[in-house]
């Protein structure tokens, strides 16, 4: 199977500060499996901090949504609480980035679901 975007759908009662004890590993596991690690920790701990402060507040998080074969977005024109992996193309990495940061996410006890190429659905 193949997608372009992977979903991860968090479930009604989720605040984004529920991510505070995992986010630092989810953003980390991401840039490496997709060989986005920045090339200084200073970089990769502005990233961090940028996001921690948002997640801290309980509000929506950047992710990471630099230039690159792959994202990682909160958006924000959905009612669901969620964030999602894009690719440049229909590929198989991209279910196995969405499903490795699921896994660190279902260890944590985050109720969520995984949905794939619902990009288009999303759109007002």
């Amino acid at each position: 199977m193949k997608a372009e975007t992977g979903h991860v759908i968090f479930k009604e009662k989720f605040k984004f500060k529920d991510l505070q004890p995992v986010f630092s590993e989810l953003l980390t596991v991401f840039l490496e499996e997709t060989d986005q690690m920045p090339d200084e920790d200073d970089i990769l701990q502005m990233f961090m901090k940028l996001n921690m402060m948002d997640i801290e507040k309980n509000r929506k998080p950047e992710g990471y949504n630099r230039r690159g074969r792959m994202k990682l977005v909160f958006p924000v024109t959905t009612d669901k609480k969620q964030f999602y992996i894009r690719a440049d193309s229909k590929t198989a990495e991209t279910i196995r980035v969405t499903e490795r940061l699921s896994k660190i996410l279902k260890k944590a006890g985050i109720p969520h679901v995984l949905e794939w190429d619902k990009l288009q659905s999303m759109q007002p």
